[in-house]
């Protein structure tokens, strides 16, 4: 079924159905083996070494400078040029129950665009603060849409009906939350691949680098601004408000 531009744009999972008071328990105490956690005390310093020394790593392994340039010198740059050509509101995404939405749904709205996890170090505060902006700037015109991704560290195992109970009887989530997806490589999704095109990720590379990285798209689907893992929601939330005033 696909969620045409006349859709309310209310997909929040808090409004589907009701949910178990056990449900926000499938996820305790699950990691992978060899998996990093990062404390609430440490996630933001643990996260910066982690990718610091991956950069580290790759920079000096045999060949890697040479595939990199000749990667964005050829086919990869002219794919990503055609990529930032379209607009944000051509993608149709598929919502945390399966169903087809038109991202032209949100056209005139300020969206926050965010990977997800349940099991990352910085799930609780993210979550947190998310459900804290949506609740101040919703009826503003601020969309906040979660995309939620296993890509970084096996952190986000569930189905999405597992997320789905997760977010929304944990954390009182009640903005969009779609389908589980890839941001990176060869599956990743078409919308992720658009906003990386459109919003680099400076020395590090375009990719995102863990969970909860951050995308920020004015009311007429510019995207406008990136941010770290590591950058808190409310952190954001001046440039949030100056979008919503323009």
């Amino acid at each position: 079924m696909r969620v045409s531009s006349s859709y309310s744009a209310k997909l929040s999972c808090c409004f589907v159905r009701s949910f178990s008071s056990s449900s926000s328990s499938v996820f305790a105490g699950r990691r992978l083996v060899g998996t990093p956690v990062f404390s609430s005390s440490s996630s933001s310093s643990a996260l910066s070494s982690r990718i610091a020394g991956s950069q580290k790593r790759r920079s000096t392994a045999p060949g890697f400078l040479s595939f990199t340039m000749d990667a964005t010198s050829t086919g990869a740059s002219a794919s990503a040029a055609e990529v930032a050509k379209k607009s944000i509101y051509d993608f149709v995404v598929k919502d945390i129950d399966g169903n087809d939405v038109e991202l032209s749904t949100f056209k005139g709205k300020v969206l926050l665009i965010v990977n997800v996890a349940s099991q990352c170090g910085l799930t609780q505060q993210n979550y947190k603060e998310l459900a804290e902006l949506y609740k101040k700037h919703k009826e503003n015109g601020l969309e906040i849409l979660a995309f939620p991704t296993n890509q970084f560290g096996g952190q986000e195992p569930g189905s999405n009906e597992q997320i789905k109970d997760f977010a929304c009887t944990k954390f009182k989530a009640e903005y969009p939350i779609f389908s589980k997806v890839n941001v990176n490589g060869p599956e990743e999704a078409p919308v992720y691949k658009f906003l990386k095109a459109n919003k680099g990720g400076g020395i590090l590379g375009d990719s995102i680098k863990w969970n909860f990285g951050k995308f920020l798209v004015d009311k007429e689907g510019n995207v406008v601004d990136r941010y770290a893992p590591t950058t808190s929601p409310l952190k954001i939330e001046k440039d949030i408000q100056k979008l919503l005033a323009a």
